[in-house]
């Protein structure tokens, strides 16, 4: 069975266009890339000093379970060498499950929906990109961060 899931994809260190664009391509193993959202440029969240962040949504048709899918991401980001040393912190690739289906699940490992999805300018703007029936009202003003329009990856 087919699942509607989406995903954040960031990264502020190296070379970002090309840690996000291998990304995108190597999520071809985990399904069917539906559509890309632009890429943006975005303030980094959480307190942490640091570059700037480039963000896009991807919007996958795929028959993997949660689990799997979250593994498929942290594989990706494994592949980009990301270092998990400070919460929040610079990366060269961050890939979060925010969407799967109506989904509801919350373990330890993941929680969908994702749970600060909607305090977030670089997930929602993105997001309501390429679903824009999905999007709520009230993100943009929850959401609050600047977000730049770069354009395609």
């Amino acid at each position: 069975m087919s699942h509607r899931v989406f995903l954040s994809l960031g990264s502020n260190v190296g070379d970002s266009r090309a840690f996000l664009a291998t990304a995108v391509a190597g999520l071809g193993r985990a399904g069917s890339v539906v559509q890309v959202s632009s890429l943006y440029e975005t303030d980094p969240w959480g307190g942490v000093e640091q570059d700037p962040f480039l963000n896009l949504v991807v919007e996958l048709d795929t028959e993997l379970e949660p689990l799997e899918l979250l593994a498929c991401c942290q594989q990706l980001e494994a592949e980009a060498e990301r270092v998990r040393t400070i919460r929040w912190g610079p990366r060269t690739l961050d890939v979060d499950v925010l969407l799967y289906d109506q989904l509801t699940l919350d373990l330890p490992e993941l929680t969908i929906p994702h749970p600060r999805m909607e305090e977030r300018a670089f997930v929602t703007v993105p997001l309501a990109e390429v679903a824009p029936e999905l999007a709520e009202a009230h993100w943009t003003t929850r959401a609050g961060a600047e977000v730049r329009l770069l354009g395609r990856l």
